[in-house]
């Protein structure tokens, strides 16, 4: 285990009392801390027991200085990469050893973190060290589709199939563990709280050498609004299936969500994207979104 530099106090589990102070460390930088945000303002509103997860928090001279969400992913809040905060927080994490499925977060503090914690963690199955943080304040340059609505329970049958089809070609594994998993689950809260948007096709094909008829229904859209905290609405997991790519789908998909979300979640929009993905990039900066930081992704 890497010691806690001389003079570096160690990091302590926040309890309710030290909310307040971690919400006002992401208010410093809303739209690269609310992941973290998110979780905390769900503590507040509901209780520390509710999030599933837990705050790791680094105090100087009984301030808080620092924190991190530990749940699934781990998410650091260290204003300007403190490095005796990340010290302290990498010393916690080898103690404790690792449950998350990933770091994420801003480059530079992800990154000085994950460089205190290689040789002693598992080996990550990627690093994703140059992801693009974009973010919009205004209505969208394209026009949004109209066709691009908010997922309703009876869409879900649909939706599943199409998140796990996002997921297994963005992480490279499929989140599935069964029927009611925390995967399912997850997309069924989002769908059911109004932050999942998607449009929905009908298939058709010449079935009698006259007609059209269909043939079922396909989502040929679909994002979710992941995060929100602090006037932040984080967009996550969009997709547009293969074979309809090519026909400026998400630019006018996310320009619907653009749009829907200031209206009626929070009236900043952002999103992070991996920076090799120059038609992901291009379709958002047509939106309107512009660039604003970087974010990393450890992947394990």
């Amino acid at each position: 285990m890497t010691p806690v530099a001389d003079g570096v106090a160690p990091a302590r589990v926040l309890q309710e009392s030290d909310l307040a102070s971690a919400l006002r460390l992401c208010a410093l930088d809303p739209v690269s801390t609310v992941l973290a945000a998110t979780r905390v303002e769900a503590a507040i509103a509901r209780g520390l027991w509710s999030v599933g997860g837990v705050f790791w928090g680094y105090f100087r001279d009984e301030r808080l200085i620092a924190f991190c969400w530990v749940g699934a992913n781990l998410s650091p809040v260290v204003p300007d990469a403190d490095p005796e905060a990340l010290d302290a927080f990498a010393a916690f994490a080898l103690t404790h050893g690792r449950h998350c499925s990933s770091i994420v977060g801003e480059a530079d503090i992800v990154l000085a973190l994950w460089s205190r914690l290689a040789r002693s963690w598992s080996r990550p199955r990627e690093i994703r060290a140059d992801q693009p943080s974009l973010m919009i304040d205004h209505g969208p340059l394209v026009a949004p589709d109209p066709l691009v609505v908010r997922s309703t329970p009876a869409d879900f049958p649909l939706l599943l199939p199409a998140c796990v089809a996002m997921f297994e070609e963005e992480v490279g594994y499929s989140p599935v563990s069964g029927p009611g998993g925390p995967y399912e689950s997850r997309v069924r809260t989002l769908v059911g709280t109004g932050m999942s948007y998607s449009r929905i096709d009908d298939r058709a094909s010449v079935t009698d050498g006259r007609s059209r008829l269909p043939l079922g229904r396909e989502v040929v859209f679909k994002a979710e609004i992941g995060a929100v905290a602090g006037g932040v609405a984080q967009v996550q997991g969009v997709w547009v299936p293969p074979a309809h790519r090519g026909h400026r789908l998400s630019e006018s998909g996310m320009a619907a969500v653009v749009s829907a979300a200031r209206r009626d979640i929070a009236p900043l929009v952002s999103l992070y994207v991996n920076s090799y993905n120059t038609r992901a990039l291009a379709a958002y900066r047509a939106v309107g979104f512009r660039q604003v930081g970087t974010f990393a992704t450890v992947l394990f």
